[in-house]
């Protein structure tokens, strides 16, 4: 099986953008971004050739409609062998999460900052987040969701999973107490830890490993994250955001650099 990916060339995809971000360059620059984040958007996402990463679609049949994920070719390959593998264990390995594009990870970044979506604490309870500050509501936000724009979800390498044997996907709220003893993914995480790293999965989330509380439902495909990762850069997600309708934008802004090293780089290794 392939273990390398190319360097890519234009970097949107990192951050969940498909296209139309190279139109965006002249704007950027020239509205500015008077920090020390300032960048010309060209330096990042450049308008040579571009090398994207490969996405392929794979239907899953443990939804009541027809669902398609989007997945990075390489790591859908080693799911589904990884899948088949877990099928003669007697577990039905599925998706409920894959590729995340920018604006969907907008959408669910906005729900929580506006109240429209439950905000949980490190102890997945709910939160009443009319006291809270803006600082305060970003920390909070990110124990369980990324920045849009820093989400693994954009590279196609990082999948949340459930044992569609156990748990229905309408049912399935993606939470600890489903993926350890007694839940219905219990079976499920137990064979992921001793059997995942043999098609080249791992957790990035982890307790006490990384900034994101532990999710035992995210896997990554290490092979293909290895490579994109040291090729995000904080100048070309500052651009983005910066350009975006983000709620709490500003705070964001504020300590961005602080806010990558910890939820985007700080993560479990293999």
């Amino acid at each position: 099986m392939l273990n390398t990916t190319p360097r890519l060339r234009n970097t949107a995809q990192l951050y969940g953008i498909e296209s139309g971000i190279e139109s965006g360059i002249e704007n950027a620059v020239a509205s500015g971004f008077d920090t020390s984040l300032n960048t010309d958007l060209s330096a990042a996402v450049t308008q040579e050739p571009v090398e994207r990463l490969q996405l392929v679609e794979l239907l899953s049949p443990y939804h009541p409609s027809e669902t398609r994920f989007m997945l990075e070719a390489q790591t859908a390959l080693a799911f589904k062998a990884m899948a088949d593998s877990a099928a003669k264990d007697g577990i039905a390995l599925a998706i409920c999460s894959a590729y995340r594009p920018f604006d969907r990870q907008l959408a669910i970044w906005n729900a929580k900052a506006s109240g429209k979506r439950v905000v949980l604490d490190i102890n997945e309870q709910p939160v009443d987040i009319s006291p809270l500050n803006d600082d305060e509501l970003v920390d909070l936000i990110l124990l369980w969701s990324a920045l849009p724009g820093a989400s693994r979800h954009h590279w196609g390498t990082d999948i949340d999973v459930f044992d569609a044997k156990q748990i229905e996907v309408k049912s399935l709220r993606l939470v600890e107490a489903e993926y350890i003893d007694g839940g219905p993914c219990a079976h499920l995480h137990q064979w992921l830890l001793q059997h995942a790293k043999t098609f080249g999965f791992y957790f990035p989330f982890q307790r006490g490993k990384s900034a994101v509380s532990a999710e035992p439902w995210h896997i990554s495909y290490f092979p293909v994250s290895q490579t994109l990762l040291p090729q995000f850069e904080v100048q070309a997600l500052a651009q983005v955001i910066l350009h975006s309708d983000m709620l709490l934008k500003e705070a964001v802004l504020a300590r961005l650099p602080t806010l990558v090293a910890e939820y985007v780089h700080r993560i479990a290794k293999p």
